[in-house]
């Protein structure tokens, strides 16, 4: 038996509606018409619950927050379902809720709860189900736990770290094009009205801001529907696995410390990674396999590919990061000496403490650079405008002196 909502009318128009509990819609639609309605919708109650909570997503915040609890109840000698009980009831967010009462239903059923989890791949990754699944193999679900909630909050803060920097560039940038806009749109027809009383042939710039105005007024459905046209195609593009390394590639070389700000994350990111895993007593095949799926590179990732092999084949992982351009000579001596001692996860931590440090330093000098390189460009952009307006009245200046 399942849940459907419908809608319906009597004979009269009015309209009706609410919950019926059936085997099917046809079932539904048959005790409507008993009823002496008019179906006009029936729908799964569960199936719309899901689709409006697809738009949502599951913040890093939120998930941190559940791991540290759930880590918390395990660590004081509570059950797994119980502690999901709790979770589900106290979650405030939706998604994370209903995905929660869907492991807690495969927990009940018997189902190991890392196989739980991994069924839900968009809310918990390959890390999180790997340091789950180590945790419940060596007995140490909770600390394995707490170390999921130390890495998503890395991440988040990391993300955070980077977006916040950029947020005053964006601001300035956006405004920026809106003044241009407004200008090309409000301001240049005005002048152009003014012109044609004039006559006489207009400067060179004056034409070409006229063209740009007429162009923007003229065709804006054509420019939106081009630039949605072109994002979809690079969507598309960056979505083959050639357009990706492309990308990714081109990424690493952007200039202005673009680049070198895209690699260290990509570094702190792939130590950090590593090192959780390890430290969680994840297989070390696995750890790299899972580091080499999350590193949100493709020359990480292909570095990680030739790392895999060299381990399979008996070899160390610092070997093979000496010939990938990406890695730095510090991080393949660093990881040697971590396998040589035995400590790879402390100096993995040591790697990604280092570059986080170094993506905080190098974000802050890009927003320095930024700042002069937009003033001189927006003060630029109105500039060009307004003297390709007021060329043609110094002209006409000209001649009547």
């Amino acid at each position: 038996m399942a849940t459907y909502v419908f809608k319906a009318m009597d004979l009269t128009g009015a309209k009706a509606g609410g919950e019926v509990e059936a085997e099917s819609k046809q079932h539904v639609a048959e005790q409507l018409k008993q009823r002496g309605l008019i179906v006009l919708d029936i729908s799964d109650k569960h199936a719309s619950k899901e689709l409006k909570l697809g738009f949502k997503r599951v913040k890093a915040g939120d998930l941190t927050i559940m791991t540290r609890q759930l880590s918390t109840m395990v660590s004081s000698g509570m059950t797994i379902l119980r502690a999901l009980y709790v979770l589900e009831s106290q979650t405030e967010n939706e998604v994370l809720a209903e995905t929660i009462v869907k492991v807690r239903k495969d927990v009940e059923a018997g189902l190991p709860f890392s196989d739980a989890l991994e069924r839900h791949p968009k809310v918990f990754n390959q890390l999180f189900v790997a340091m789950v699944r180590a945790g419940e193999t060596g007995g140490v679900l909770d600390s394995s736990l707490i170390r999921v909630a130390d890495q998503l909050e890395a991440d988040d803060a990391l993300k955070r770290q980077v977006k916040a920097a950029m947020a005053y560039p964006l601001v300035v940038m956006g405004f920026a094009f809106t003044v241009l806009i407004a200008l090309v749109v409000f301001l240049v027809p005005v002048f152009v009205g003014v012109f044609k009383q004039f006559g006489g042939d207009l400067p060179t710039i004056t034409k070409f801001t006229v063209a740009i105005s007429n162009t923007i007024t003229g065709y804006w459905w054509a420019l939106i529907a081009g630039t949605v046209g072109v994002v979809f195609g690079f969507k598309k593009w960056k979505a083959t696995d050639r357009g990706r390394a492309m990308f990714d590639s081109f990424k690493l070389r952007i200039p202005m410390k673009i680049g070198d700000i895209v690699q260290k994350i990509a570094l702190a990111r792939w130590s950090r990674t590593l090192s959780a895993l390890v430290s969680a007593g994840v297989p070390l095949l696995q750890a790299l396999d899972i580091t080499s799926k999350t590193a949100g590179n493709h020359v990480v990732e292909q570095a990680m590919s030739n790392v895999i092999d060299s381990v399979k084949q008996g070899g160390t992982i610092s070997e093979p990061l000496k010939a990938s351009p990406v890695f730095p000579g510090m991080v393949s001596h660093m990881v040697g000496v971590g396998e040589e001692t035995g400590a790879l996860d402390t100096m993995l931590t040591k790697i990604a403490d280092f570059y986080e440090d170094q993506v905080n330093a190098a974000v802050k000098q890009l927003t320095s650079i930024l700042e002069p390189v937009m003033i001189v460009f927006v003060g630029g952009m109105v500039g060009f405008i307004v003297i390709s307006m007021y060329m043609p009245l110094f002209k006409v200046y000209d001649q009547i002196r």
